[in-house]
């Protein structure tokens, strides 16, 4: 049986068949005439039998030799296919590519920043997977991934996607005529407040910045979301009060059916970040990356 580290010599063979020359052949390898006559020579004696026909003048093939022509002219015509189909994966943006990120992330960044797609890059398949946890993008087979700034682990590349995320305290006209509105930071530790839970297990603490201090508040409330967009439907039903990423609230404010308040107080959370292991990526993944950059 022949072994795979002889393949090459296989190719000299198809050569000198297809050229019916061994001067020829051997040109286009770059190889000396005596040192392509030994190459065949020796898979001759490998293969136990004869494979050309050899004059002064000439070179045929003998019959043996016809069949392993047409067996090594199909396998390498077909090997040079598939390497050709290879370099489209290269370089044009086409496949699958797999991404993890919140569901706000997906809804008001990644949709509209990549709508086009179904149009430039018809062969480009996105999968977006919403989830509010930390993942590690590499064991769960995703070609890239989304967090704060902060949050990206060492190792990765990251390219930054949006601006810093301003936030805001928001509740509905109809909760702050039943309840009042908080005339400090400190009185929201006593309303209703509508939780988020981190994916460590913790309640997310509420940051301001008051005369240049820092001040935290501990939310506390009857409701608990680990996602923006629940958080947000419910301060809308005026189940207490929220503290959200302006941009997600900026329709409920413009119409009045959320009010915000503290605005100078709240503070920016750093930019979001696309997130990945390595430098050589796929021609979709970049056509994304390139999509997303700010």
């Amino acid at each position: 049986m022949l072994k795979r580290e002889n393949y090459n010599d296989l190719y000299a063979f198809l050569l000198v068949a297809q050229e019916k020359s061994f001067t020829k052949a051997a040109q286009k390898l770059g190889v000396s005439s005596p040192a392509l006559s030994k190459t065949i020579r020796l898979l001759e004696q490998r293969l136990g039998i004869q494979l050309f026909t050899r004059t002064t003048r000439t070179v045929s093939l003998t019959q043996a030799g016809e069949q392993l022509f047409r067996t090594a002219e199909q396998s390498f015509h077909k090997l040079d296919n598939e390497l050709a189909i290879l370099e489209h994966y290269r370089n044009a943006p086409t496949g699958l590519v797999r991404i993890n990120a919140g569901l706000q992330i997906v809804e008001t960044l990644f949709i509209p920043k990549l709508a086009y797609f179904q149009q430039q890059y018809p062969e480009v398949q996105l999968e977006l997977s919403s989830e509010n946890r930390f993942v590690d993008i590499i064991a769960e087979g995703f070609d890239a991934g989304v967090r704060l700034g902060d949050d990206v682990s060492e190792g990765m590349i990251a390219v930054k996607i949006s601006e810093p995320m301003k936030m805001a305290v928001v509740a509905s006209p109809d909760y702050f005529e039943r309840y009042g509105i908080p005339k400090s930071l400190q009185e929201l530790e006593q309303h209703q407040c509508i939780c988020y839970r981190l994916s460590s297990g913790g309640i997310y603490q509420w940051e301001f910045e008051h005369n240049g201090e820092k001040i935290t508040i501990n939310p506390k409330g009857q409701w608990i979301f680990n996602d923006d967009n629940p958080t947000r439907t419910a301060t809308k039903k005026g189940l207490g009060i929220a503290y959200l990423p302006e941009d997600l609230v900026s329709n409920e404010l413009a119409s009045g059916e959320l009010i915000q308040i503290f605005g100078e107080q709240c503070l920016a959370l750093p930019s979001l970040y696309l997130y990945y292991p390595h430098r050589n990526v796929s021609p979709a993944l970049r056509a994304v990356i390139d999509s997303l950059r700010v």
